[in-house]
C-alpha cells in the first residue's frame, strides 16, 4: 500500500483525491495547500477521515508516513517541488509539464538519480487500458508508419493575465500546457532512440507573449510524417490518426478516455470499431499503477512517462517553442 500525499489543490489535485479511492494499492494520507479557502472547500467536499492538512508544502514532504507526493501546483513551482522531495525521499508523481524548459528537466533528473527516487509524469492517458490496445494496432495492424496526425485544442474565451494559461512566469502557452501531449503520444510510439526532425513550426503569441496556438510538421527516422497542433483558440477534436501502408487507426478519445472508449480500424476496404472497457476511471487506473511501480521500486513502464522519457519531451518542446519565434 503506498501512503500518498497530494500538494496543489485545484482541479487536478481533487481529481486524485476522488480517484485514490476506487484503487486497491493507494491511501491518501495528507493534502497541501497554501490557499486557505482551498483547504476549506476540499474538507467541506471530501468526506477523508483522519487525513493530514497541511498549510505548506515543507512539512507534508517531511511527513515520513507518506511514501509518494502528487505534486499538482503550477508549472513554475514543480522544479523546487520535486528537488525538495527528492531530497525527502518521496517517490513523485508530477503533473505535467514537468519543468517549465528543457534545462530544468536536466536538473531535475540529476536529482531523482542522486537520490534514487522515482519519478513519472503525470499523462494519466498513458495508464488507461486504451493505450495497450493501440500499441497493439500500431504494431500488428497497420504496417509500415507513413504519418500520424494528433491535436489538442480548447477555447478559451478571454485571455487573463494573471491565469497560469496565459502567465508567462506560471509557465503559460499551449505548447507547454497542452503540446506535451501529442509529443508524449509520439515519444510513446517512437523511444528516445529515434531522431526527430522538426521541419516545420508556426504560431500566434498574445499579448502576454505566450502562443494561444502552435503547429508543428516533424519527421521521425526520416520517414514518418507527423503533424501536431495545440491552441487555447479553438475547440479541435482532439483525435489522433495514424496511418500505415496497410490500415489506419482514428483514436477518438486520445488524451481524457472514460471507461468507455472507440478506436477505429480500416485497412483497404475493411472497417471496424474496437471498444474498450475500463473498470477504473482515467486518474485512478493512472494512481494504481503509479502506486504499483513504487511498490515494485520500479523506474520504467512503457505505459507511464518516466523521467527520460519527460527528458525527450521537454527537449522537443523547448525546440518547438524556440522555432516559432524565428
Amino acid at each position: 500500500m503506498i501512503n500518498w500525499g497530494i500538494i496543489g489543490l485545484g482541479n487536478m489535485g481533487q481529481n486524485f483525491a476522488s480517484a485514490i479511492s476506487e484503487t486497491n494499492n493507494s491511501n491518501l494520507v495528507g493534502v497541501a495547500s497554501l490557499d486557505k479557502n482551498k483547504i476549506k472547500n476540499f474538507i467541506n467536499k471530501f468526506n477523508y477521515k483522519n487525513i493530514k492538512i497541511y498549510n505548506n508544502y515543507e512539512d507534508i514532504i517531511k511527513d515520513k508516513s507518506i511514501n509518494a507526493i502528487y505534486i499538482a501546483t503550477l508549472n513554475n513551482t514543480h522544479f523546487n517541488l520535486i528537488k525538495r522531495c527528492s531530497e525527502n525521499n518521496k517517490n513523485i508523481l508530477c503533473e505535467k509539464p514537468l519543468t517549465l524548459n528543457y534545462s530544468e528537466a536536466i536538473k531535475v533528473s540529476e536529482y531523482v538519480s542522486k537520490y534514487n527516487v522515482i519519478i513519472y509524469e503525470g499523462f494519466a492517458y498513458r495508464s488507461h487500458p486504451q493505450t495497450k490496445i493501440i500499441q497493439e494496432i500500431f504494431i500488428n495492424e497497420l504496417g509500415e508508419i507513413i504519418n500520424i496526425q494528433s491535436s489538442f485544442g480548447f477555447k478559451v474565451s478571454k485571455v487573463k493575465p494573471e491565469s497560469r494559461l496565459f502567465n508567462k512566469k506560471l509557465g503559460g502557452g499551449a505548447i507547454l500546457d497542452v503540446g506535451c501531449y501529442p509529443l508524449s503520444l509520439l515519444n510513446f510510439l517512437y523511444k528516445n532512440n529515434n531522431q526527430y526532425k522538426f521541419l516545420n513550426a508556426y504560431g500566434s503569441f498574445t499579448q502576454t507573449n505566450v502562443e494561444d496556438y502552435a503547429e508543428a510538421e516533424i519527421e521521425i527516422d526520416n520517414k514518418v510524417k507527423c503533424q501536431i497542433k495545440v491552441s487555447f483558440k479553438e475547440n479541435y477534436e482532439n483525435k489522433t490518426i495514424i496511418e500505415g501502408k496497410k490500415g489506419k487507426l482514428i483514436i477518438n478519445e486520445t488524451w481524457l478516455p472514460g471507461k468507455k472508449t472507440t478506436l477505429e480500424i480500416s485497412q483497404g476496404v475493411s472497417y471496424y470499431k474496437k471498444l474498450v472497457n475500463s473498470d477504473l476511471s482515467l486518474y485512478a487506473n493512472q494512481i494504481e499503477m503509479v502506486s504499483d511501480n513504487f511498490e515494485k521500486n520500479k523506474k520504467d513502464d512503457k505505459f507511464l512517462v518516466n523521467i527520460n522519457d519527460s527528458l525527450s519531451i521537454m527537449k522537443n518542446l523547448s525546440i518547438w517553442s524556440e522555432l516559432i519565434k524565428k
